[in-house]
């Protein structure tokens, strides 16, 4: 073997020499993980709702007549007992005085039958006249102040008639738009609407609750003892617009509509800036009773597949393990409570989600080093 061939057998040597060593172990991917927080929480759960006024008044003709004048401008408020609508009066009018006439001729006869009876029975006493005429003369008498009666029933029911020429507003509110122009005859074979009023002041909210809603409220955090819920609503629009109230419920329907598992709950809201209208939808949110020192997580820890809501829990050497949890109420700061699956000193990731494997380890980082990184946008997968 000649000297120039020593140095290409070490060379193989070395290269046989390496194929037996192990590649280095790659670096656990960096996350960010922490423990869960323990607060004081209040259970709710949000519905649809439809807002009512809290009174409502179709506004009709009780009398048949030509419809005269409308007193008032459409849209805007109206007072209890204010004159909408006049419908013509004249024939009512006459109805009354024609009435009164009669009231004053059926008095006069009574007073003329009273005098008669009194005169028949002073002359009884000396036997002037017999006892029949007495009985004749006292039923004259009661048949007289019978017809005063009916009279007087007759002038009533025509002051009445009268009175519902002028069309008034039952109750205050808003009124909407006049459905009839004057000229035209109302009241016809049944009592005519001509507009409506809404109170708004204050509005009614109507929805559904679900009959395991009830149980859930009165019972949150699955104790023996049971408490009442709290009956405080906050409502707020179906859109952009912004509207936020606070109400409280004033009723709640006394049985489960079985065809749908739900019972009618009502909340009252005041409307004093005129945010609300009637008939329109809005999400309102039912506040139950408080659930002391519950285990809260960030929204951003949390991930879903086929198998529902899960985290990673970051365990003993770092290892991750997928844990599926049962949420409960969101919190409006981005934190929802966990019901179950969970422990209060168990770290969970909060940001590197699709970097972490199950069952692999990874590198727990300070959150300015992870936040660095490409945020999460995967995080529903495993």
């Amino acid at each position: 073997m000649s000297m120039r061939s020593l140095p290409a057998i070490g060379l193989v040597a070395m290269a046989l020499a390496g194929c037996g060593s192990e590649p280095p172990a790659p670096t656990p991917p960096s996350v960010e993980a922490t423990t869960p927080e323990r607060r004081e929480v209040t259970a709710y759960a949000d519905f649809p709702g439809v807002t009512r006024a809290i009174e409502y008044a179709e506004i009709r003709a009780r009398v048949q007549g030509v419809l005269e004048e409308v007193r008032f401008t459409p849209g805007m408020p109206v007072e209890e007992g204010q004159v909408l609508f006049l419908i013509e009066q004249g024939p009512y009018a006459a109805a009354l005085a024609e009435a009164e006439g009669a009231l004053q001729v059926a008095q006069a006869e009574a007073r003329r039958a009273a005098v008669d009876l009194a005169r028949i029975e002073e002359a009884i006493r000396t036997d002037a006249v017999s006892q029949s005429e007495l009985d004749r003369a006292t039923a004259a008498r009661d048949q007289a102040e019978a017809s005063v009666l009916s009279a007087e029933a007759r002038v009533a029911r025509a002051q009445l008639d009268y009175d519902y020429t002028l069309v008034r507003s039952p109750v205050s509110g808003r009124a909407g738009r006049n459905l009839l122009d004057p000229g035209n005859l109302v009241g016809a074979g049944e009592p005519t609407i001509l507009t409506d009023v809404a109170r708004v002041d204050s509005m009614f909210v109507y929805f559904d609750v679900p009959e395991a809603f009830v149980l859930a409220f009165a019972n949150p955090a699955g104790s023996e003892e049971r408490e009442v819920p709290q009956q405080r609503i906050r409502l707020t629009s179906a859109d952009a617009s912004g509207i936020s109230l606070e109400g409280v419920v004033d009723f709640v329907d006394n049985q489960v509509d079985a065809a749908t598992g739900t019972i009618e709950v009502r909340a009252i809201f005041e409307n004093t800036g005129g945010a609300l209208v009637p008939g329109i939808f809005v999400r309102v949110r039912a506040f139950g009773a408080p659930i002391p020192d519950a285990i809260v997580i960030d929204e951003k820890g949390i991930a879903i597949d086929l198998g529902g809501q899960y985290v990673l829990v970051v365990g003993d050497d770092n290892v991750v393990e997928q844990r599926y949890i049962e949420l409960g109420p969101r919190e409006d700061d981005g934190f929802v409570v966990v019901r179950s699956g969970l422990e209060a000193d168990e770290r969970y990731i909060v940001n590197g989600l699709f970097r972490a494997r199950p069952g692999f380890p990874v590198t727990v980082e300070s959150p300015s080093a992870v936040g660095a990184s490409t945020p999460d946008t995967a995080a529903g997968g495993n």
